[in-house]
């Protein structure tokens, strides 16, 4: 029986031996988790050439995950710089049509992401996505024009031009975690980013019952808040 994979692409300074308790719990859903220990990751590269490493091993007999991996069910995900580097990976290279969804939490926004090297292009994402920031000021520091000055890592009117600057007809949703300041987003979106893979690389009907509907669990919880989605 082969698993869905979830790569996940770092934040600044933390490599893959530092979310080992993550990667486990993750595993225990299910999926194979793949990481690596660059601790810039910002371009996308790294991750883009870990994703090619392990799909090798699912063709090599003498590996743990010889024909292990499913092909047609492969999430990124990543924090920070490592969401600006994650959405770099679905969108930049040659092998990024394998990916089937991603996730950020506070992914470095267009504006910080262009002045520290590892620019993005939204409009390229035409996988489902879920974004997701935190309302605290090191994400959103309340300044008058994102663009012309540091609005904090991820403010709210970045997460609304990248979802604007989404086609339409790609399953998207953006939200923001009540109170989180940055450094909490890896623990505060744990749950629903764990549902939205399940969702996504599972076909769990429940996991997606959180983001479906009128009725969507994300839409009356109210540990989160600024919820637009096309579902």
């Amino acid at each position: 029986m082969q698993a869905p994979l979830i790569v996940i692409t770092n934040a600044s300074n933390v490599a893959a031996l530092n979310y080992e308790p993550y990667f486990v719990r993750l595993a225990s859903w299910g999926f194979i988790v793949a990481g690596n220990e660059d601790r810039q990751a910002g371009s996308g590269e790294s991750t883009s050439l870990t994703l090619d490493h392990v799909l090798k091993l699912n063709d090599k007999t003498d590996s743990v995950f010889y024909k292990k991996i499913s092909q047609t069910n492969i999430g990124i995900m990543g924090f920070s710089q490592g969401g600006a580097g994650a959405i770099r990976a679905a969108t930049e290279f040659e092998n990024s049509s394998k990916y089937k969804t991603i996730f950020t939490g506070s992914a470095a926004y267009p504006f910080l992401a262009k002045n520290m090297g590892w620019e993005y292009d939204a409009s390229k994402i035409k996988i489902p996505y879920f974004m997701t920031a935190g309302t605290g000021k090191t994400d959103d520091s309340g300044v008058e024009d994102i663009y012309q000055e540091f609005g904090g890592v991820c403010p709210l009117e970045a997460l609304k031009d990248i979802y604007s600057t989404m086609d339409q007809d790609v399953t998207k949703i953006r939200a923001r975690i009540k109170g989180a300041e940055h450094e909490d987003m890896l623990t505060l979106t744990d749950g629903y980013m764990t549902a939205w893979m399940l969702w996504q690389l599972k076909d769990d009907e429940e996991a997606g019952k959180v983001f479906v509907g009128d009725n969507a669990e994300i839409l009356t919880n109210s540990n989160w808040q600024d919820v637009e989605k096309n579902i």
